[in-house]
C-alpha cells in the first residue's frame, strides 16, 4: 500500500495502447483503464475490444492503436461496448445496431426457445411469422434460421430500425424470406400468421430515469417507454393479436419483471389462452405464450 492507503494500480498512470505494442500488453492496459472506471466486466470487454479492433495484428499496428484508443475513450465516457463496436451477438448470429434499435440481449433468446419448444414438430413447415417492434430484426431473423421453410414480416415504428433489420436479414442469410416495413403494430396488415413474436416497450415511464446509464442514454426511448404502468403496448397487442393469429397459431411476448399476471389478464380478456410461461437464465419469467382459446 502507498501513503494514500490505495492500491498502487489505482494511482499509477495507465499506458494507452500504442503502435508496436504486443496485443497482450494492450489488452492488459485497456482492462486496467476499464477497471478504474468501474466497468464490472473489464477483462471480458478488453478482450473483445482487442479481438474486434486489433485486426489480428500482433504487435498492434498504427491503425489498430488508433481504433483501440478511440474505442476506449468512448467506453470511458459511458458508451456501451456493443454500441461502440456497432454489432452484438444474438442466438449465435451477429446483428448490426443503430440509434433506432435496442441492443439484442440474451434474455430475449427465451422467446426463440419457446417457439422451438412449441413448434418442434413444425420445424420444416412453411410457417408465416410476424415480429412486432422488430428493432434489429433479431427475433424474426433468428427464428427464420431455425425454421428453414418459414417466412415472415417485421414491423417497427422507427424507419431507422427497418433499415437496420433489413440489413441484418441479409447479413444472416434470410433476406429472401424476411420483409420489413414501417408501421404501428398491425395497422394495415390483413394477413394471419402461425407465429407472432414481440418484445414491446414495457418499462414504466417514471422508471426510465432510474435505468442503468447504458440503457437510459443509448437505447431508444421509443423501444423502452411502455406508458405510465408499462402496459400500453400489451393493451395494443391484446386488441390486435386475436385477429392476426391463425387457428393453432402462437403469440410469444417478452415481458418485464412482475408483469406476468397483468399481461395474462389482458390477453385472456381479449380471448387468448395462456399456454406457457418461460423463464430466462436469471430465473425471471421473460416470455409468455398465447393461443386462441379452445
Amino acid at each position: 500500500m502507498t501513503g494514500t492507503d490505495r492500491p498502487i494500480d489505482t494511482i499509477t498512470p495507465v499506458a494507452l495502447p500504442a503502435a508496436g505494442e504486443a496485443a497482450s500488453a494492450a489488452r492488459k492496459a485497456i482492462a486496467l483503464a476499464l477497471k478504474r472506471a468501474g466497468v464490472a466486466d473489464f477483462t471480458f470487454e478488453a478482450r473483445i475490444l482487442i479481438e474486434d479492433l486489433a485486426g489480428g495484428s500482433d504487435p498492434i499496428d498504427g491503425a489498430a492503436a488508433i481504433r483501440l484508443n478511440d474505442a476506449l475513450a468512448r467506453r470511458l465516457a459511458g458508451e456501451p461496448l456493443w454500441r461502440i463496436l456497432g454489432a452484438r451477438e444474438f442466438w449465435g448470429l451477429s446483428f448490426s445496431l443503430s440509434p433506432g434499435t435496442l441492443e439484442p440481449r440474451p434474455d430475449s433468446e427465451t422467446l426463440i426457445e419457446a417457439a422451438l419448444g412449441h413448434f418442434a414438430s413444425r420445424r420444416h413447415d412453411e410457417l408465416r411469422m410476424l415480429d412486432l417492434g422488430t428493432g434489429t430484426g433479431c427475433l424474426l431473423v433468428a427464428t427464420l434460421r431455425e425454421f428453414p421453410h418459414a417466412s415472415g414480416v417485421g414491423v417497427d415504428l422507427a424507419p431507422d430500425a427497418i433499415a437496420t433489420a433489413t440489413g441484418n436479414a441479409a447479413r444472416n442469410g434470410v433476406a429472401e424470406r424476411a420483409a420489413f416495413h414501417q408501421g404501428n403494430w398491425t395497422a394495415g396488415i390483413d394477413e394471419c400468421f402461425d407465429l407472432i413474436l414481440s418484445n414491446p416497450p414495457y418499462i414504466g415511464s417514471a422508471e426510465i430515469a432510474g435505468l442503468d446509464q447504458n440503457v437510459r442514454e443509448h437505447d431508444p426511448l421509443l423501444a423502452l417507454d411502455g406508458g405510465p404502468d408499462g402496459l400500453d403496448a400489451y393493451r395494443a397487442l391484446a386488441a390486435a393479436l386475436p385477429r392476426r393469429l391463425k387457428p393453432g397459431g402462437l403469440a410469444i411476448l417478452e415481458i418485464g419483471a412482475g408483469q406476468e399476471e397483468a399481461v395474462v389478464a389482458l390477453m385472456r380478456q381479449a380471448g387468448l389462452n395462456h399456454l406457457d410461461s418461460r423463464r430466462d437464465l436469471g430465473g425471471h419469467v421473460r416470455a409468455l405464450v398465447f393461443g386462441h382459446a379452445p
